[in-house]
């Protein structure tokens, strides 16, 4: 006779919303095993008894069986006393426990719903919200934990008796599936027309009507609002870019399928199935004819994505004559956060909409859309949102109640709680209140989900960035300490925390602005430390603003600036409103703050190359130089110096700028002009590590400045080729939105040893 026991087992992970309880409720029958489960704030917790044998290969099949959406992080097992005399295995009501689990991203449809989107015999035949156990929306629907229908956006939705027998059936997906629904007793979609009077009418059939008619049409999907536009029909792009003031910034297309894609990109192996998995982000292609779809995007790549919700689906298959390939960007005022409202929409979007397609599920958590590239075969974000946030990011240390404020632009925060970092999705730059308050908002959902309570405060030197106030008032208001970390070694360890090392590393880090330590703008910069120190020993010779901040945006007064600094005629360059102002603020140094920048370097050199004299949205500059390298074309090889000063190995930018404008005068493609730029830093990076990485530490590579991928892949190479271990971000960001996670890191280390930061310059350190 085989000994029959009782345990508890407590799960905790990401096991809500992703059929964890059905899975286990399957798994108990098929090991003739008694007892329940049930949700808990924290996770999952359940009652066994059995046989020893049974009870044994239940907790194997546990940890190595979970359903593909689930993520197991911890089995806590505990026999119990005696037996409980369970007949059978039971689902139980959920339990708030004081603790908390994580929540599951939204879920593109999955082939079994959508194989009944499309059959005429279910009851669920073409209706936009089918779900099951193994896809739907999750983050953007829930407002509470546990994760229940009633802490959902779809608790005013009460089930049919179809739908409610399927959720108590442990033979159906939509067993215990939450957002379970169908057209009986579900959310639905409606058409309105530009000034918002419903249309009669199948709303998907009269949106891609509009579609195929030129129109802009407002499209709800699960984490906001897009404004959509047929692709493929010029005009159309240019009206939407009229009306939504986005003349020159790319945009985002969603495709029918990968076929589609396939169309007009080039798509390898792992862009495929990075592009069809779950979590749908937007990928960053090659177009097949680098200078085809300009309307989209002025260089050779085009974000796409496939659909992601069962209406994006049914508006994309072309059944009443629609596009199969849409423009999709976020339905936004300029600078404010996407749309998420119906009304707000219906308002806002007064004369840039032709028609509305929405529905009345409400979005409780906005959320943009993804951006990545693929690298090495796996994502390299761009923006980390919709499909991956709120999924934590893992560390090696006890982070709990830290709270990482980021910084300004592209700004998101992380909130710790043990060894789980959790990093906000996407939430823009903060200089608006309306930003300012999603901002708040998400910061206080994440809060409140992840039974967070902050114990410690950190965010970065620069006085001025909202981000930084924020912080600031918040410790004022709580009474709890805050810790000021510089925006390099943020970068440096988030990028360290990625890739998860410790001890010390040599960090590359390169971006447009970040305050340093001597109150000048860095962003060009060479360290050495890990968690609780820096060293600052290299960088770039800085470049001279006139005007300061509005050097970032009109940036033929870089061109100048770097010409006039190589001792050149400034003459020689394209005529630029003010010039001779602008000279005698350089030669006065008078509102010419000095920045060692690799952005504002980007920055001046397009100028100098394409004769352009203004930027029209962040990061216009680096992204068209880069587009402008041409593998075809050889690149030139331009000189590569360096000088001491202050202890610091600067580059010398001078013998470089008049070398690229010797080319320019000469008539160079600029193609040429520009791959030997951006050769020649490659070249830098490589002589800087080597002089002054003697000990060969790990190199890690972060700032917006990587996310060039041609710069990217070249350093790699050559310092890779010379023996270094290089680290690339892998999980976040590079640009300033995975930089909270360098906060968060910083301050956890730093936590153990009261608070104190050591940033030193190069004359301090040990090398």
């Amino acid at each position: 006779m085989k000994p029959v026991c009782r345990i508890h087992i407590a799960v905790s992970g990401i096991v809500q919303g992703v059929g964890f309880r059905p899975f286990l409720h399957r798994l108990a029958q098929s090991h003739q095993l008694n007892g329940w489960v049930r949700n808990t704030s924290s996770g999952v917790e359940l009652e066994l008894e059995g046989a020893a044998d049974a009870l044994d290969e239940f907790v194997s099949d546990l940890r190595h069986k979970a359903p593909p959406l689930a993520v197991v992080e911890d089995i806590a097992v505990t026999p119990l006393e005696g037996l409980a005399g369970y007949s059978a295995f039971t689902i139980r009501d959920s339990r708030a426990d004081g603790g908390a689990t994580l929540v599951s991203p939204d879920i593109a449809p999955c082939p079994a719903c959508l194989k009944e989107l499309y059959d005429p015999s279910d009851r669920r035949y073409r209706y936009p919200f089918i779900n099951c156990t193994d896809c739907g929306p999750r983050f953007t629907i829930i407002r509470t934990l546990p994760y229940d229908r009633p802490g959902t956006s779809m608790a005013s939705f009460a089930m049919c008796p179809d739908c409610a027998a399927e959720y108590r059936d442990i033979a159906t997906r939509r067993y215990h599936a939450q957002p379970d629904c169908c057209p009986v007793c579900g959310p639905g979609a409606f058409y309105l027309d530009n000034r918002g009077i419903p249309v009669q009418g199948n709303p998907v059939a009269l949106a891609q009507q509009a579609l195929a008619a030129g129109g802009v049409i407002a499209v709800k999907g699960a984490g906001g609002i897009h404004l959509a536009c047929d692709a493929r029909n010029p005009d159309a792009v240019r009206r939407l870019r009229r009306r939504k003031h986005r003349e020159e910034k790319p945009l985002a297309v969603m495709c029918r399928d990968l076929d589609t894609a396939k169309s007009i990109c080039r798509v390898d192996a792992d862009e495929a199935v990075i592009l069809q998995s779950v979590r749908r982000p937007i990928l960053l292609l090659q177009k097949k004819d680098p200078h085809s779809l300009p309307e989209l995007s002025a260089n050779a790549r085009v974000g796409v994505m496939l659909p992601y919700t069962p209406l994006h689906v049914l508006l994309l298959d072309g059944s009443a004559g629609g596009p199969a390939m849409l423009v999709m960007t976020s339905a936004n005022l300029p600078g404010r956060p996407v749309m998420v409202d119906n009304e707000e929409a219906l308002q806002g979007l007064q004369g840039i909409a032709d028609g509305y397609l929405l529905h009345n599920r409400d979005i409780v958590n906005r959320c943009d859309d993804s951006l990545a590239a693929v690298w090495r075969g796996r994502e390299y974000f761009f923006r980390r949102s919709r499909g991956y946030a709120p999924q934590p990011i893992t560390i090696p240390w006890d982070a709990s109640g830290i709270l990482a404020f980021g910084a300004e632009q592209k700004a998101s925060f992380a909130a710790g709680r043990e060894q789980h970092a959790f990093l906000s999705q996407h939430v823009g730059d903060l200089k608006n209140a309306e930003t300012l308050d999603h901002y708040r908002s998400a910061m206080q959902t994440y809060l409140a989900l992840f039974s967070i309570r902050p114990s410690l405060l950190v965010c970065d030197l620069h006085p001025d960035y909202f981000s930084t106030r924020e912080a600031q008032d918040t410790a004022r208001q709580r009474a709890l300490p805050l810790l000021q970390v510089q925006h390099h070694w943020a970068h440096m360890a988030a990028c360290m925390a990625d890739n998860r090392l410790e001890g010390e590393v040599f960090g590359i880090l390169w971006d447009g602005t970040g305050l340093g330590t001597d109150s000048t703008i860095w962003g060009g910069e060479f360290f050495i430390g890990g968690y609780k120190q820096f060293c600052r020993v290299g960088s770039i010779r800085p470049v001279r603003l006139p005007g300061g901040d509005a050097a970032t945006q009109k940036i033929g007064r870089i061109a100048l600036s770097l010409a006039w600094d190589a001792g050149l005629d400034p003459k020689a360059l394209p005529e630029l409103p003010g010039r001779a102002a602008l000279l005698a603020m350089l030669e006065k140094g008078v509102s010419c703050p000095s920045a060692s920048s690799i952005g504002r370097l980007f920055d001046g050199v397009y100028s100098l190359l394409s004769g352009r004299q203004a930027a029209a949205y962040d990061g216009q500059a680096p992204t068209l130089l880069e587009a402008l390298a041409d593998d075809r074309i050889p690149g030139r090889t331009y000189p590569v110096r360096f000088y001491e000063e202050d202890g610091l190995r600067r580059f010398d930018t001078r013998p470089l700028i008049r070398a690229l404008c010797a080319d320019l005068v000469s008539g160079l493609s600029p193609s040429a002009m520009a791959r030997g730029f951006m050769d020649a830093l490659c070249r830098m990076a490589l002589e800087q590590c080597r002089a002054l990485n003697f000990r060969r530490l790990p190199v890690v590579l972060s700032g917006g400045v990587f996310l060039n991928q041609y710069l990217l892949s070249g350093i790699i190479r050559l310092l890779e080729a010379d023996g270094f271990r290089v680290y690339p971000h892998c999980r976040v960001s590079p640009g300033d939105e995975g930089l909270c996670l360098g906060q968060l890191a910083i301050a956890a280390a730093q936590r153990s040893v009261d608070f104190h930061v050591s940033g030193s310059s190069a004359e301090n350190c040990i090398r």
